[in-house]
C-alpha cells in the first residue's frame, strides 16, 4: 500500500491472501499460547468465557452476566485483549481448537461471513428464530449476521451513527438542532463565523475515515447506498460523486477539524466550546459522560438530514455479534447463554452500562439523548443501513479506507479517489465471488 492508498490492481486479492495466510501460520504458536497462558479459555463450573477487544467493557459483561445467570445458570467471564490485529489473529487460529473461548466477540456483515465462511461457527438460526417470534430482534438485522442463509451471530447492541452537538453553544449563538439541510448549514456558517469549528472529522486509526463518507452517501441516496457496497453500482456514479464534493466543499470552507484531529478528544472539544458537532457512533455516549458531559444538558445528538427533502431518510447502525466456536469447551452453557442474551433483564442492565442503544428494540435507552433518536429512528421509519465497514468484503473496505484518509489528508482529488476505490471494488468483489466458488 502506497502513501495514497493506492493498491496495485491485477492478482492483488490472491496475493493478499497468501500474504496474510503465511502471516497467521507463523503467527499461530504465539496466538494458541498466548489464549493458553494460565488455561483461561479451559470450562470453569458456571461461567462462559468471553473473547473480547474491549477491555473497558469487562464490567459490564460482568453485570450482564449477573443477570444472565439468574435466567441459566451462566455468568460471563471476559478475556480481553486490546490489539485488534492480535485479537483477530487470535480468534481465527484457536477458533477450531480446543483453545477456542465459549462465546466470541466480532464485527457483522462481511466481517462475520468471513469468519463463518472459514468454519468452526455453530449455526443459531434457531435462536434467531426464537428471538423473532418475542419481537426481541429487529428483523433487518439478520441478513448482516447470516451467511448463506444460517444464523451466526446473536446481536450484541445497536449503535447508530449521528452528529453529537455542544448545547451550551448552540444555545449562545441561538442555534437549535437541524432538521433540513438548509438547517445544516446554517448552523455550519454561524459557528466558523464564530471561531467554532463546524464538524469533527477525523482519520486518526484508519477507520474513521468511512463515517463522513458513509453519511454523506446515504444522506444523497439511501439505496444507492445499499447497491454500492452490494457491488451493484459504482463508486464513480453520480451519487457517490455528488457527495464526495459536499465534503470537498466542507473541508476548503475550513468546517472540518484537520484529519489528525484524534477522535478521542472528541468529548473535550465539545466540552471546550472548540468543535460544534461531531459524527459518530451513539456508545460515544459513554465518552460524553467520562468527560464530565451530562446527557440533554451539555450535548445533544441528532441524525445527519438528507441533502433533498425528498429523500427516504435513514440510519446508519452498527452491531457487533456473539457468536459461538463449534468446539467451545463449554458449548452447552454458551448456547445457553446467547439465547437469553437479548432478555429485556439482561439488556437493561447491558444498555444502561454502555448508555447506548440496545438490540432489542423493545429496550429504551436510559440516556434521554439516545432514548429520543431511537424515538426519531423509529417514529420516521428511518431505513436501517449496515455500517460501511462491515456492508462490503473487508479487503475492499480496509484499502476503500486508506483511500479515504488519503483524501482526508489532501492527497487526492474527490474524482480520483473515487475512481481508485471503484477499481479496487472490481478486483476485491471478484476475488469475494471467486472465493464463494
Amino acid at each position: 500500500m502506497s502513501a495514497s492508498g493506492r493498491t496495485r490492481r491485477a492478482a492483488v486479492p490472491l496475493a493478499r491472501r497468501r500474504f496474510l495466510a503465511g502471516m497467521a501460520a507463523g503467527a499461530a504458536t504465539l496466538a494458541v499460547e498466548g489464549c493458553a497462558r494460565g488455561d483461561s479459555t479451559s470450562a470453569q463450573p458456571g461461567t462462559t468465557s468471553i473473547s473480547n477487544d474491549n477491555a473497558t467493557w469487562d464490567e459490564g459483561y460482568r453485570s450482564a452476566g449477573r443477570e444472565l445467570k439468574k435466567i441459566t445458570g451462566y455468568a460471563l467471564r471476559p478475556l480481553s485483549n486490546p490489539s485488534v490485529t492480535s485479537y483477530q489473529q487470535v480468534v481465527q487460529m484457536t477458533l477450531q481448537t480446543s483453545k477456542a473461548t465459549d462465546l466470541v466477540k466480532w464485527a457483522s456483515g462481511y466481517q462475520l461471513k468471513r469468519l463463518a465462511r472459514a468454519g468452526g461457527l455453530t449455526d443459531l438460526t434457531r435462536i434467531w428464530g426464537n428471538y423473532a417470534a418475542k419481537g426481541w430482534v429487529r428483523g433487518s438485522a439478520r441478513e448482516a449476521m447470516s451467511y448463506h442463509g444460517k444464523v451466526y451471530g446473536v446481536p450484541l447492541y445497536e449503535s447508530y451513527y449521528v452528529l453529537f452537538y455542544s448545547k451550551p453553544v448552540f444555545q449562545r449563538l441561538g442555534l437549535s438542532a437541524p432538521g433540513t439541510w438548509a438547517e445544516l448549514l446554517h448552523c455550519a456558517e454561524v459557528l466558523k463565523r464564530n471561531k467554532i469549528t463546524p464538524f469533527l472529522a477525523s482519520q486518526v486509526g484508519g477507520w474513521p475515515a468511512i463515517e463522513w463518507f458513509q453519511e454523506l452517501v446515504t444522506k444523497v441516496d439511501p439505496r444507492f447506498y445499499q447497491r454500492l457496497v452490494a457491488g451493484q453500482a459504482s463508486y464513480t456514479d453520480d451519487a457517490a460523486r455528488q457527495a464526495m464534493n459536499i465534503w470537498y466543499d466542507f473541508m476548503r470552507k475550513g468546517w472540518m477539524t484537520s484529519p489528525d484531529f484524534d477522535q478521542a478528544r472528541g468529548p473535550g472539544a465539545l466540552k471546550a466550546g472548540t468543535v460544534g458537532m461531531f459524527l459518530h457512533g451513539t456508545w460515544q455516549a459513554q465518552g460524553m459522560t467520562a468527560a464530565g458531559l451530562k446527557a440533554d444538558v451539555d450535548y445533544g445528538a441528532f441524525i445527519l438530514p438528507t441533502v433533498r427533502p425528498s429523500t427516504p431518510k435513514s440510519v446508519i447502525a452498527e452491531s457487533g455479534v456473539f457468536t459461538v466456536p463449534s468446539r467451545a469447551s463449554s458449548h452447552e452453557a454458551a448456547m445457553a447463554n446467547v439465547g437469553a442474551w437479548l432478555d429485556p433483564s439482561v439488556q437493561r442492565v447491558w444498555s444502561d452500562f454502555l448508555e447506548d442503544s440496545s438490540a432489542n428494540p423493545t429496550v429504551r435507552s436510559s440516556n434521554p439523548v439516545v432514548a429520543r433518536l431511537q424515538l426519531d429512528i423509529a417514529r420516521e421509519q428511518r431505513i436501517p443501513l449496515v455500517r460501511y465497514w462491515e456492508a462490503s468484503p473487508p479487503s475492499l473496505i480496509q484499502g476503500n479506507s486508506d483511500d479515504l484518509g488519503g483524501f482526508m489528508a489532501g492527497q487526492t482529488s474527490p474524482a480520483t479517489t473515487l475512481r481508485r476505490m471503484q477499481e479496487r471494488a472490481q478486483d476485491e468483489w471478484a476475488a469475494w465471488r471467486r472465493d464463494e466458488a
